[in-house]
């Protein structure tokens, strides 16, 4: 029987993993009968670490961070977050438009019991990490695009969870304010020491920000191959290693979506 653990550790470096999913299966039932999107996936992500989940569209990347968060239970296996409930960023901002940059970031203070006195300087000192500081009364149809993903990291680390989950945040925008972005949330998950959970389909992007890039086949998505990233941070898209390894896991890639009859 497939079971989800959400518990608080006091130690998370004692525990060893930020998440742990252990031989994780996941199917949908439809016209056809139960599909299988997730076969027996295990991973780790220790604490600190920075890993990208790549693969085509349709993979189950996205299903499978939606069970790390705690949104969907698996159909099979387990999941483990030693240090609490994961703190999800999706590919829309998800902002409340009624509300300003400070106020939405305050929403997310509240539920975890800040006190009210304290919200508006924590608000404050979140938009100071993201480079928004001075726009807390800006409302949100005032940013920009970049601005509001900017607010909306804040609002995923006023959550203070020891995992940061993030479904392609950045896949809306141009390059050059993505290029940007990846500048930011290198630094902020450098600052913060926050592990990260990070689904993308675009291979130079998980090559550039993470220490590990996990490659899923095409459904049913299974782990088809790992690479550790030994390159120094800070990096840039276009760095001669990360070109070079972004080669290596586009054919790997480009083989798996050719195996599973894909195009």
């Amino acid at each position: 029987m497939a079971t989800t653990t959400l518990t608080k550790a006091e130690d998370r470096t004692a525990v060893g993993h930020a998440a742990r999913i252990d031989h994780v299966s996941k199917s949908f039932g439809g016209p056809e009968g139960q599909q299988l999107v997730l076969d027996d996936i295990t991973l780790d992500v220790a604490p600190g670490e920075f890993v990208t989940l790549l693969g085509a569209s349709g993979c189950g990347k996205s299903t499978l961070l939606n069970l790390v968060a705690g949104l969907d239970r698996p159909t099979a296996g387990s999941i483990e977050t030693p240090g609490g409930r994961p703190a999800l960023m999706f590919q829309e901002h998800a902002l409340f438009p009624w509300l300003t940059a400070g106020k939405n970031i305050e929403l997310a203070l509240r539920l975890r019991g800040v006190p009210k006195s304290d919200r508006r300087q924590e608000a404050e000192r979140l938009l100071e990490l993201v480079r928004l500081g001075g726009a807390y009364g800006k409302r949100v149809h005032e940013l920009s695009g970049g601005m509001r993903q900017r607010v909306a990291m804040a609002r995923a680390l006023a959550q203070d969870s020891q995992l940061l989950l993030m479904d392609e945040p950045f896949a809306a925008l141009d390059a050059i304010t993505r290029d940007v972005l990846h500048d930011e949330l290198t630094r902020i998950w450098r600052e913060t020491n926050v592990s990260v959970l990070f689904v993308t389909h675009n291979v130079r992007e998980a090559v550039r920000l993470a220490q590990r890039v996990v490659l899923l086949s095409s459904r049913p998505g299974r782990i088809a191959r790992e690479w550790t990233v030994d390159i120094d941070q800070p990096r840039r898209i276009e760095d001669t290693a990360v070109a070079e390894l972004s080669v290596e896991i586009t054919e790997q890639l480009r083989g798996e979506i050719r195996r599973h009859g894909q195009h």
